[in-house]
């Protein structure tokens, strides 16, 4: 070997081969690093509540630093060599107590790295699971849905539960589906409002029913449905009534209710617009795997239209399309405050000042909570000024859970309110069940798709203004408020739009 070389390969002449500015600077860069990793996760096992923030500095920026910095030290090194004209490698001699020093701290890191690498990689992939993650960390991008989900039934089930689900190939969809988004949010170019992946989401069997089990739903189940009137008692309508929820397994008798097409006895498909609003076609085969089709009586569409588009298979997200991110009607959440006792129901009016001033088209939040804050007791004050002197408390309470309302519900900068996603459950601020069950869905044979409202829910009682109107534990008609005629041939949805009626 060359004598020249033989000094740039021995023992002391390695070792300051990493004393140039790349080595070093990897090496700082390395080190701070590895202090702030440590640091970082001491702060998020310590704290009570996790951040976004401290996450992905934690679990994802500081490791591709610290990583960053590894490499640069033999790079530096390398380019060191290359500098000096060595022509060949550096030598390795076990039998240098020196040379042998080295090699077994470089094993003994390397497996200490990966042991730490593995730890953070499983850190970094529960933490893209976590709901502060999802929710969190793109702000503006998912500030709606993510205020929506923490008001929901579900606000206890993580994000990715029911939009990723178990299995290798879907989570790794959502990875390839969530760096398109991330693309999105950092140019601002995500639409507003975000629309509902409803082509996209895996399918309910595979999510929802690993909790929610068609076949163990039995009976029916006691609803209690409170409204107030928009006159000026806040005239309080009660109605009680029995939804058929059914289920039930078909080996064991009839399914019945309206679990009745989860599948169970009978598979449903259908075809529509992109929103699932419209319902151009129903298919429904028995157990026997006889098939009827159902077309409406208006526009049914061609033969080959039928045969040429993809149907949908009937799930539980058909109906249940918003079980979680649950945008609810200003008219709804104005009576739920005033059954809480969070309205007053005496002030006079008060619903419908409520809904009137929930429901105005605010360019920002700032501003709506602003009008809400002046304009909601200027009402009373100019209107009813013994009411506003005398009930002074009630008015102030009802003004702080209006513009509590206002922010859980109502996204201006998003282009988020209770309009934008409609939820198919029940039928009276949206069509939902009426999609189908509108008497107007007909079979060649003639058989039609009912719209009777026994089909689906029997009711127990009716009263306003706490007199008794009707009550039967075989069931009642229902008597509207207003005379509106023969109630089957309009929908409940419309007249109300879930905003001032």
């Amino acid at each position: 070997m060359p004598e020249d070389t033989g000094k740039i390969a021995s023992d002391g002449k390695n070792k300051k081969l990493t004393r140039n500015v790349i080595s070093l600077i990897g090496t700082t860069l390395a080190i701070v690093a590895a202090a702030n990793i440590l640091f970082l996760f001491l702060m998020d096992v310590m704290s009570p509540h996790s951040s976004p923030y401290v996450g992905i500095l934690a679990y994802m920026v500081m490791p591709a630093f610290l990583v960053l910095g590894l490499l640069m030290i033999p790079a530096g090194a390398w380019w060191e060599r290359r500098r000096r004209g060595a022509s060949s490698l550096p030598t390795l001699d076990l039998n240098q107590p020196s040379q042998r020093s080295t090699v077994a701290f470089v094993v003994s890191f390397g497996i200490v790295f990966m042991m730490i690498s593995a730890v953070g990689s499983y850190k970094a992939y529960e933490f893209t699971d976590s709901i502060s993650f999802c929710g969190e960390l793109c702000h503006t991008v998912m500030h709606p849905e993510f205020t929506a989900y923490q008001q929901s039934p579900h606000a206890r089930v993580a994000c990715v539960e029911c939009h990723v689900g178990s299995g290798a190939s879907w989570y790794v969809k959502s990875k390839m589906s969530g760096l398109r988004q991330v693309y999105a949010a950092t140019l601002n170019t995500f639409p507003r409002p975000i629309p509902s992946p409803v082509a996209n989401l895996r399918p309910a069997a595979q999510t929802c029913e690993q909790c929610h089990w068609p076949k163990k739903f039995w009976g029916a189940q006691l609803k209690t449905i409170y409204h107030y009137g928009y006159d000026e008692k806040n005239t309080p309508r009660v109605v009680n009534l029995l939804v058929k929820t059914g289920g039930g397994d078909a080996n064991n008798g009839t399914a019945m209710g309206i679990h009745w097409h989860m599948n169970i006895a009978n598979k449903i498909s259908y075809i529509s617009d992109e929103r699932r609003e419209n319902i151009s076609y129903v298919k429904a085969v028995n157990q026997k795997g006889e098939v009827t089709e159902y077309f409406p009586k208006d526009n049914p569409p061609s033969a080959d239209m039928v045969a040429n588009t993809a149907q949908r298979n009937m799930d539980c997200i058909d109906c249940h399309n918003r079980p979680s991110h649950i945008y609810v009607p200003p008219d709804r959440s104005v009576d739920n405050a005033m059954v809480a006792g969070k309205i007053d129901p005496s002030l006079p009016f008060v619903k419908q000042q409520a809904v009137t001033i929930l429901t105005k088209d605010y360019k920002t939040s700032a501003e709506a909570l602003n009008t809400i804050s002046v304009e909601f007791p200027k009402y009373f004050q100019t209107t009813y000024p013994q009411v506003a002197q005398q009930k002074a408390q009630q008015i102030n309470d009802a003004t702080a859970e209006l513009q509590r309302i206002y922010k859980n519900s109502f996204f201006p900068e998003m282009k988020v309110s209770w309009k934008t996603h409609p939820n198919h459950i029940g039928h009276f601020y949206y069509n939902g069940c009426f999609r189908c069950h509108d008497g107007n869905h007909v079979s060649k044979s003639g058989k039609v798709i009912s719209k009777d409202c026994k089909i689906c829910h029997t009711m127990l009682s009716q009263e306003e203004n706490g007199v008794q109107i009707s009550q039967s534990t075989s069931g009642v008609e229902f008597k509207h408020p207003v005379d509106i005629g023969d109630l089957s041939q309009v929908n409940c949805s419309d007249c109300h739009t879930g905003g001032a009626q």
